[in-house]
Protein backbone atom coordinates (compact mmCIF):
# COMPACT_ATOMS: atom_id res chain seq x y z
CA UNK A 1 0.00 0.00 0.00
CA UNK A 2 1.03 3.23 -1.02
CA UNK A 3 2.49 5.34 1.93
CA UNK A 4 -0.06 8.20 2.01
CA UNK A 5 -2.83 5.89 2.22
CA UNK A 6 -1.00 3.93 5.27
CA UNK A 7 -1.33 7.64 6.58
CA UNK A 8 -4.43 8.54 6.22
CA UNK A 9 -4.66 10.12 9.98
CA UNK A 10 -2.01 12.84 8.83
CA UNK A 11 -2.74 13.35 5.18
CA UNK A 12 -6.40 14.25 5.89
CA UNK A 13 -6.13 16.51 8.29
CA UNK A 14 -3.28 18.63 6.56
CA UNK A 15 -5.73 18.74 3.60
CA UNK A 16 -8.63 20.01 5.24
CA UNK A 17 -6.23 22.74 7.01
CA UNK A 18 -4.94 23.53 4.00
CA UNK A 19 -8.23 24.16 2.01
CA UNK A 20 -9.65 25.91 4.85
CA UNK A 21 -6.15 27.97 4.59
CA UNK A 22 -6.67 29.00 0.97
CA UNK A 23 -10.42 29.78 2.04
CA UNK A 24 -9.18 32.40 4.96
CA UNK A 25 -6.10 33.76 3.21
CA UNK A 26 -9.17 34.93 0.81
CA UNK A 27 -11.35 36.01 3.35
CA UNK A 28 -8.59 38.15 4.99
CA UNK A 29 -6.75 39.31 2.57
CA UNK A 30 -9.09 40.45 -0.29
CA UNK A 31 -9.70 43.96 0.82
CA UNK A 32 -5.82 44.28 1.16
CA UNK A 33 -5.20 42.44 -1.89
CA UNK A 34 -7.96 45.13 -4.03
CA UNK A 35 -6.18 48.47 -2.31
CA UNK A 36 -2.80 46.99 -3.08
CA UNK A 37 -3.11 44.90 -6.42
CA UNK A 38 -6.39 46.19 -7.34
CA UNK A 39 -7.00 42.83 -7.57
CA UNK A 40 -9.22 41.06 -4.98
CA UNK A 41 -7.74 37.59 -5.77
CA UNK A 42 -3.72 38.32 -5.96
CA UNK A 43 -3.34 36.56 -2.11
CA UNK A 44 -5.78 34.22 -3.20
CA UNK A 45 -4.00 32.99 -6.43
CA UNK A 46 -0.60 32.80 -5.25
CA UNK A 47 -1.90 30.88 -1.91
CA UNK A 48 -3.47 28.06 -3.91
CA UNK A 49 -0.50 28.12 -5.84
CA UNK A 50 1.82 27.34 -3.03
CA UNK A 51 -0.89 24.76 -2.14
CA UNK A 52 -0.44 22.85 -5.19
CA UNK A 53 3.23 22.89 -5.39
CA UNK A 54 3.75 21.97 -1.75
CA UNK A 55 1.33 18.90 -1.74
CA UNK A 56 3.34 17.71 -4.49
CA UNK A 57 6.21 17.92 -2.35
CA UNK A 58 4.71 15.94 0.49
CA UNK A 59 3.79 13.31 -1.56
CA UNK A 60 6.97 13.02 -3.20
CA UNK A 61 8.55 12.71 0.26
CA UNK A 62 6.00 10.87 1.46
CA UNK A 63 7.51 8.05 -1.26
CA UNK A 64 11.12 8.86 -0.71
CA UNK A 65 12.21 6.74 2.10
CA UNK A 66 13.09 8.70 4.70
CA UNK A 67 16.54 6.85 5.39
CA UNK A 68 17.87 8.47 2.72
CA UNK A 69 17.90 11.60 4.19
CA UNK A 70 21.14 10.38 6.13
CA UNK A 71 23.70 10.97 3.35
CA UNK A 72 21.77 14.54 2.91
CA UNK A 73 21.93 15.39 6.11
CA UNK A 74 25.42 17.26 5.99
CA UNK A 75 24.37 18.73 2.15
CA UNK A 76 21.11 20.25 3.92
CA UNK A 77 22.80 21.74 6.90
CA UNK A 78 25.75 23.63 4.47
CA UNK A 79 22.58 24.92 2.38
CA UNK A 80 20.82 26.30 5.47
CA UNK A 81 24.07 27.54 6.75
CA UNK A 82 24.74 29.92 3.40
CA UNK A 83 21.14 31.08 3.14
CA UNK A 84 21.56 32.59 6.60
CA UNK A 85 24.24 34.01 5.76
CA UNK A 86 23.25 35.13 2.28
CA UNK A 87 20.33 36.62 3.69
CA UNK A 88 22.45 39.68 5.87
CA UNK A 89 23.73 41.02 2.37
CA UNK A 90 22.22 43.87 1.69
CA UNK A 91 20.83 43.61 -2.07
CA UNK A 92 19.96 39.90 -1.82
CA UNK A 93 17.40 40.54 1.53
CA UNK A 94 14.17 41.97 1.85
CA UNK A 95 13.16 43.83 4.59
CA UNK A 96 9.97 44.15 6.26
CA UNK A 97 9.04 46.20 9.41
CA UNK A 98 12.41 46.82 10.14
CA UNK A 99 14.02 42.86 10.40
CA UNK A 100 15.40 41.57 6.93
CA UNK A 101 14.31 38.12 6.88
CA UNK A 102 13.56 37.64 3.86
CA UNK A 103 16.04 36.76 1.11
CA UNK A 104 14.99 37.35 -2.94
CA UNK A 105 16.63 34.89 -5.61
CA UNK A 106 15.61 35.73 -8.59
CA UNK A 107 13.07 37.26 -7.77
CA UNK A 108 12.02 34.06 -5.64
CA UNK A 109 11.04 35.36 -2.08
CA UNK A 110 11.32 33.03 0.32
CA UNK A 111 12.81 32.85 4.15
CA UNK A 112 15.30 31.05 4.82
CA UNK A 113 14.88 30.37 8.68
CA UNK A 114 12.16 27.92 7.61
CA UNK A 115 14.51 26.17 5.92
CA UNK A 116 17.20 26.24 8.41
CA UNK A 117 14.39 24.51 10.78
CA UNK A 118 14.03 21.56 9.02
CA UNK A 119 17.59 21.05 8.06
CA UNK A 120 18.41 21.31 11.87
CA UNK A 121 15.89 18.82 12.81
CA UNK A 122 17.66 16.46 10.25
CA UNK A 123 20.77 17.16 10.91
CA UNK A 124 20.60 16.60 15.23
CA UNK A 125 18.76 14.03 14.32
CA UNK A 126 21.29 12.35 12.23
CA UNK A 127 24.50 13.04 14.31
CA UNK A 128 22.65 11.93 17.20
CA UNK A 129 21.63 8.62 15.92
CA UNK A 130 25.38 7.80 14.93
CA UNK A 131 26.44 8.61 18.60
CA UNK A 132 24.07 6.63 20.35
CA UNK A 133 26.86 4.44 22.25
CA UNK A 134 28.46 7.69 23.53
CA UNK A 135 25.21 9.70 23.56
CA UNK A 136 25.44 9.91 27.79
CA UNK A 137 29.28 11.71 27.16
CA UNK A 138 29.03 15.70 27.18
CA UNK A 139 31.39 16.54 24.89
CA UNK A 140 29.78 14.05 22.06
CA UNK A 141 25.94 13.91 22.86
CA UNK A 142 25.63 16.94 24.27
CA UNK A 143 28.50 20.10 23.09
CA UNK A 144 28.78 19.50 19.94
CA UNK A 145 24.92 20.06 19.10
CA UNK A 146 24.60 23.16 21.10
CA UNK A 147 27.28 24.89 18.87
CA UNK A 148 25.40 24.04 15.82
CA UNK A 149 22.54 25.50 17.38
CA UNK A 150 24.09 28.51 18.25
CA UNK A 151 26.10 28.93 15.07
CA UNK A 152 22.57 29.15 13.28
CA UNK A 153 20.95 31.08 16.56
CA UNK A 154 23.84 33.77 16.04
CA UNK A 155 23.04 34.45 12.15
CA UNK A 156 19.14 34.68 12.83
CA UNK A 157 19.40 37.06 16.25
CA UNK A 158 21.36 39.10 13.07
CA UNK A 159 17.93 39.71 11.17
CA UNK A 160 17.04 39.75 14.27
CA UNK A 161 14.38 37.41 14.98
CA UNK A 162 14.70 36.02 18.50
CA UNK A 163 11.60 34.57 18.77
CA UNK A 164 12.67 31.56 15.93
CA UNK A 165 15.81 31.46 17.93
CA UNK A 166 13.54 30.30 21.11
CA UNK A 167 11.74 27.58 19.14
CA UNK A 168 14.91 26.37 17.48
CA UNK A 169 16.36 26.01 21.02
CA UNK A 170 13.44 24.46 22.44
CA UNK A 171 13.80 22.16 18.96
CA UNK A 172 17.22 21.29 19.94
CA UNK A 173 16.46 20.66 23.68
CA UNK A 174 13.80 18.58 22.83
CA UNK A 175 15.38 16.31 19.93
CA UNK A 176 18.72 16.09 22.54
CA UNK A 177 16.13 14.84 25.02
CA UNK A 178 14.34 12.22 23.03
CA UNK A 179 17.87 10.95 21.87
CA UNK A 180 18.80 9.94 24.73
CA UNK A 181 21.35 13.07 26.29
CA UNK A 182 21.19 12.84 29.98
CA UNK A 183 18.64 15.58 31.56
CA UNK A 184 21.31 17.05 33.71
CA UNK A 185 23.66 18.18 30.77
CA UNK A 186 20.72 19.60 29.17
CA UNK A 187 19.65 21.17 32.25
CA UNK A 188 23.14 22.45 33.06
CA UNK A 189 23.85 25.65 30.99
CA UNK A 190 20.03 27.18 31.62
CA UNK A 191 21.33 29.70 34.30
CA UNK A 192 24.36 30.52 32.18
CA UNK A 193 21.61 31.43 29.17
CA UNK A 194 19.92 33.90 31.15
CA UNK A 195 21.67 36.46 31.25
CA UNK A 196 22.06 36.55 27.47
CA UNK A 197 17.88 36.37 27.39
CA UNK A 198 17.42 38.62 29.89
CA UNK A 199 19.62 41.30 27.49
CA UNK A 200 18.00 40.42 24.49
CA UNK A 201 14.44 40.49 25.87
CA UNK A 202 14.79 43.83 28.59
CA UNK A 203 17.69 45.44 27.08
CA UNK A 204 15.93 45.59 23.59
CA UNK A 205 13.06 48.51 23.55
CA UNK A 206 10.35 46.90 21.49
CA UNK A 207 10.69 43.35 22.80
CA UNK A 208 10.08 44.81 26.14
CA UNK A 209 7.41 46.56 24.74
CA UNK A 210 5.95 43.19 23.97
CA UNK A 211 6.24 41.89 27.12
CA UNK A 212 4.60 45.11 28.86
CA UNK A 213 1.45 45.14 25.84
CA UNK A 214 1.12 40.83 27.15
CA UNK A 215 0.86 41.88 30.69
CA UNK A 216 -1.70 44.72 30.45
CA UNK A 217 -2.63 45.15 26.43
CA UNK A 218 -5.49 47.66 27.64
CA UNK A 219 -3.26 49.90 28.97
CA UNK A 220 -2.32 51.07 25.89
CA UNK A 221 -4.65 50.06 23.01
CA UNK A 222 -4.07 52.56 20.44
CA UNK A 223 -0.12 51.53 20.61
CA UNK A 224 2.11 48.82 22.06
CA UNK A 225 -1.23 46.82 22.67
CA UNK A 226 -3.23 47.36 19.48
CA UNK A 227 -2.48 43.67 18.03
CA UNK A 228 -3.43 41.86 21.16
CA UNK A 229 -6.70 43.72 21.79
CA UNK A 230 -8.11 43.91 18.16
CA UNK A 231 -7.49 40.20 18.51
CA UNK A 232 -9.03 39.55 21.47
CA UNK A 233 -12.21 41.65 19.90
CA UNK A 234 -12.52 39.46 16.98
CA UNK A 235 -12.74 36.40 19.17
CA UNK A 236 -15.18 37.89 21.37
CA UNK A 237 -17.21 39.05 18.27
CA UNK A 238 -17.12 35.59 16.80
CA UNK A 239 -19.42 34.12 18.96
CA UNK A 240 -20.21 30.45 19.19
CA UNK A 241 -20.85 30.13 15.32
CA UNK A 242 -18.40 33.41 14.25
CA UNK A 243 -19.94 35.86 11.68
CA UNK A 244 -19.65 34.09 8.96
CA UNK A 245 -16.74 33.84 5.86
CA UNK A 246 -15.76 37.29 4.87
CA UNK A 247 -18.35 38.98 7.00
CA UNK A 248 -15.24 40.00 9.64
CA UNK A 249 -14.17 43.31 10.12
CA UNK A 250 -11.50 43.34 12.06
CA UNK A 251 -9.41 42.56 8.87
CA UNK A 252 -10.39 45.84 7.64
CA UNK A 253 -7.40 48.15 8.53
CA UNK A 254 -7.72 47.47 12.15
CA UNK A 255 -5.79 44.31 12.81
CA UNK A 256 -2.19 43.76 11.26
CA UNK A 257 -1.37 41.09 9.04
CA UNK A 258 -5.14 39.36 9.04
CA UNK A 259 -3.76 36.81 6.60
CA UNK A 260 -0.67 35.73 7.74
CA UNK A 261 0.05 36.01 11.53
CA UNK A 262 -3.07 36.81 13.07
CA UNK A 263 -5.12 34.34 10.76
CA UNK A 264 -6.31 32.61 13.25
CA UNK A 265 -8.04 35.36 15.11
CA UNK A 266 -10.09 35.96 11.68
CA UNK A 267 -10.68 32.23 11.71
CA UNK A 268 -12.52 33.40 15.68
CA UNK A 269 -14.13 36.10 13.84
CA UNK A 270 -16.13 34.61 11.01
CA UNK A 271 -16.47 30.76 12.28
CA UNK A 272 -16.65 31.25 16.01
CA UNK A 273 -15.85 28.85 18.79
CA UNK A 274 -16.93 26.13 16.45
CA UNK A 275 -14.47 26.55 13.86
CA UNK A 276 -11.38 27.53 16.62
CA UNK A 277 -12.16 23.71 17.92
CA UNK A 278 -12.02 22.19 14.59
CA UNK A 279 -9.24 23.43 14.00
CA UNK A 280 -7.75 22.74 16.98
CA UNK A 281 -8.99 19.11 17.00
CA UNK A 282 -7.33 18.69 13.36
CA UNK A 283 -3.80 19.92 14.79
CA UNK A 284 -4.60 17.35 17.68
CA UNK A 285 -4.92 14.40 15.60
CA UNK A 286 -1.71 15.18 13.31
CA UNK A 287 0.04 15.63 16.23
CA UNK A 288 -1.59 12.68 18.58
CA UNK A 289 0.03 10.04 14.92
CA UNK A 290 3.03 12.06 15.29
CA UNK A 291 4.02 11.21 18.90
CA UNK A 292 2.85 7.53 18.19
CA UNK A 293 5.18 7.21 15.13
CA UNK A 294 7.76 8.74 17.07
CA UNK A 295 7.30 6.51 20.36
CA UNK A 296 7.15 2.87 18.02
CA UNK A 297 9.44 3.43 15.30
CA UNK A 298 12.12 1.12 16.22
CA UNK A 299 14.75 3.28 13.83
CA UNK A 300 16.85 5.61 16.30
CA UNK A 301 17.18 8.44 12.89
CA UNK A 302 13.54 7.84 12.22
CA UNK A 303 12.48 8.20 15.74
CA UNK A 304 14.55 11.44 16.47
CA UNK A 305 13.44 13.25 13.13
CA UNK A 306 9.74 12.10 13.64
CA UNK A 307 9.79 13.79 17.18
CA UNK A 308 11.58 16.93 16.31
CA UNK A 309 9.23 17.14 13.11
CA UNK A 310 5.90 17.11 15.56
CA UNK A 311 7.51 18.71 18.11
CA UNK A 312 8.17 21.95 15.81
CA UNK A 313 4.56 21.52 14.30
CA UNK A 314 3.34 21.89 17.87
CA UNK A 315 5.61 24.99 18.82
CA UNK A 316 4.49 27.00 15.83
CA UNK A 317 0.95 26.03 16.27
CA UNK A 318 1.21 26.93 20.49
CA UNK A 319 2.80 30.39 19.92
CA UNK A 320 0.49 31.28 16.98
CA UNK A 321 -2.71 30.31 18.73
CA UNK A 322 -1.45 31.98 22.09
CA UNK A 323 -0.41 35.09 20.71
CA UNK A 324 -3.27 35.70 18.77
CA UNK A 325 -5.43 34.87 22.03
CA UNK A 326 -3.14 37.01 24.55
CA UNK A 327 -2.18 34.18 26.10
CA UNK A 328 1.70 34.73 24.98
CA UNK A 329 3.41 37.65 23.82
CA UNK A 330 3.33 38.87 20.37
CA UNK A 331 6.18 36.55 18.14
CA UNK A 332 5.75 37.15 13.88
CA UNK A 333 4.96 32.99 13.38
CA UNK A 334 2.81 32.02 10.76
CA UNK A 335 0.33 29.05 12.02
CA UNK A 336 1.02 26.18 9.61
CA UNK A 337 -1.13 25.53 6.59
CA UNK A 338 -3.55 28.21 7.38
CA UNK A 339 -1.04 31.68 7.13
CA UNK A 340 -0.38 32.87 3.98
CA UNK A 341 3.18 32.45 2.51
CA UNK A 342 4.82 29.92 0.25
CA UNK A 343 8.07 29.21 3.00
CA UNK A 344 5.96 27.95 5.57
CA UNK A 345 3.53 26.26 3.84
CA UNK A 346 5.97 24.19 1.74
CA UNK A 347 8.49 23.36 5.02
CA UNK A 348 5.30 22.19 6.81
CA UNK A 349 4.10 20.12 3.97
CA UNK A 350 8.04 18.34 3.54
CA UNK A 351 7.57 17.57 7.15
CA UNK A 352 4.61 15.95 6.85
CA UNK A 353 5.53 13.95 3.32
CA UNK A 354 8.85 12.78 5.71
CA UNK A 355 6.83 12.08 8.77
CA UNK A 356 3.89 9.99 6.39
CA UNK A 357 7.00 8.19 5.12
CA UNK A 358 8.48 7.00 8.49
CA UNK A 359 5.04 6.76 9.67
CA UNK A 360 4.46 3.97 6.58
CA UNK A 361 7.90 2.77 6.92
CA UNK A 362 8.13 -1.41 6.77
CA UNK A 363 10.17 -1.32 9.64
CA UNK A 364 7.37 0.51 11.69
CA UNK A 365 5.55 -1.48 14.04
CA UNK A 366 2.83 0.51 15.37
Amino acid sequence: MHPILEEKTILFPVIILAGLGIIMVYSASSGISMEVFNNHFHFLKRQALFCLISLGVLFFLASFPYKLLKPLAYILFALALGLLVAVLFPGMNVEAGGAARWLNLGGLTFQPAEVAKLALIIYLAYSLSKKQEMIKDFSVGFLPHVIVFFLFSILILAQPDFGTVVVLGLITWGIMFVAGVPVLHLIAPVPLMVPFVYFLVFKVDYRMDRILAFLNPWQDPTDTGYQITHSLKAFGSGGIFGKGIGMGMQKLHYLPEPHTDFIFSIIGEELGLVGVMTVFVLYATILMRGLAIARNTPDVFGRIVAAGLTLSLGLQVIINTGVAMGVLPTKGLTLPFLSYGGTSLLVNMAAMGILINIGASRHYDG
